[in-house]
């Protein structure tokens, strides 16, 4: 790597620097961040648009020598840009998702759903129009031999990157961390939905073989039965199954070397970050209680690279910020593990 002589890796972040504080360019980076700043669908808290944002203030915060991976600063992390157009385009496009939401709460997207086809069109060709971009600015970056990573955002971004693999006809699987399920067929009339995106992975591109989903502990009866019809591609690891096993002296190592059996040799690893305990990231659009503390997290991912798989690509999900810069700072740790494991 073409790193500058003057560079001080013990140093505090300078003003201009990258992401995590570093020197690189898009050029001499091996791994590449593209920040969605996208939240059509949230139907909870909202914020996860400027959630690449406060990863990116938080990660200068973040000491280079990892732990795990000393010399993982060496690799070079770049991070990409927004489309200030789409960053307009989906502004515009906020106050009318919003109308739908309340409509659905209220009842009156039920009984005129007529009224509302013009807005949901209009949403429905924005995220078109945006997953294109997302799609053809992976295949930029891997065609320069570039590990790529999605920083979200909300959960429905990593659609694009799982057009681009279906495009590559080569089989791989899914290491999902999150509270939810994310297999409703569409959620309040979207089916480009936060809450669908795993169901439109598992339908649409039969190069994915296996699906493991960690930490799960909230769903609906449509996503159980859905994924219980799919048990031969779906795995799911419910938090409370975990907990009890653990209560009753099952070793967390062991789960986790379960996870790690079921997936095959190349592995796309998407974390939407309430699949962690809310107290690490409580500004998230829907926090849920229990899931994974940071550490085990960390272990379950180190356990995906010593297992020899393959981490051909990455997501990070629903990173929301508040008053301060907590959950920016829990995002930024957890993206740069994310970037350790992966080739």
């Amino acid at each position: 790597m073409n790193i500058p002589e003057n560079f001080n890796p013990n140093a505090a972040a300078s003003a201009d620097a990258g992401i995590f504080g570093l020197p690189f360019t898009s050029e001499n980076a091996k791994i590449i961040i593209i920040p969605v700043e996208w939240e059509l669908t949230t139907s909870y808290g909202r914020g996860t648009a400027n959630g690449p944002a406060a990863v990116y203030e938080a990660s200068k915060q973040v000491d280079l020598h990892h732990h795990d991976y000393p010399d993982l600063w060496k690799r070079g992390i770049w991070m990409d840009q927004f489309p200030e157009e789409l960053r307009q385009l989906h502004d515009a496009l906020i106050p009318e998702a919003e109308t739908i939401i309340q409509a659905a709460e209220t009842g009156e997207l039920e009984q005129f759903p007529e009224k509302f086809e013009p807005i949901y069109q209009r949403i429905t060709e924005a995220t078109i129009r945006k997953n294109s971009w997302l799609k053809a600015r992976i295949a930029y970056w891997k065609a320069k031999g570039k590990t790529v990573g999605l920083l979200g955002g909300d959960h429905s971004i990593p659609l694009a990157y799982h057009q681009w693999l279906h495009d590559q006809q080569e089989d791989y699987g899914v290491l999902q961390i999150d509270a939810h399920l994310d297999l409703r067929k569409a959620y309040e009339g979207f089916e480009y939905s936060h809450a669908s995106i795993f169901y439109n992975v598992v339908t649409q591109f039969p190069q994915l073989k296996k699906l493991v989903q960690v930490g799960i502990r909230d769903y609906c009866h449509e996503e159980a039965e859905f994924a219980r019809l799919k048990q031969e591609k779906i795995s799911v690891y419910f938090d409370r199954e975990l907990r009890k096993q653990q209560f009753e002296g099952r070793l967390y190592a062991e789960q986790v070397q379960q996870m790690v059996s079921e997936l095959p040799g190349r592995i796309y690893i998407s974390v939407d970050i309430d699949g962690l305990d809310p107290v690490l990231c409580p500004n998230t659009g829907t926090p849920v209680p229990g899931g994974l503390q940071f550490e085990e997290l960390m272990y379950l991912l180190n356990q995906i690279k010593e297992s020899g798989k393959q981490v051909i690509g990455f997501d990070l999900c629903e990173v929301a910020p508040g008053e301060n810069d907590w959950d920016g700072n829990v995002g930024a740790r957890v993206l740069f593990q994310l970037c350790g494991i992966s080739r």
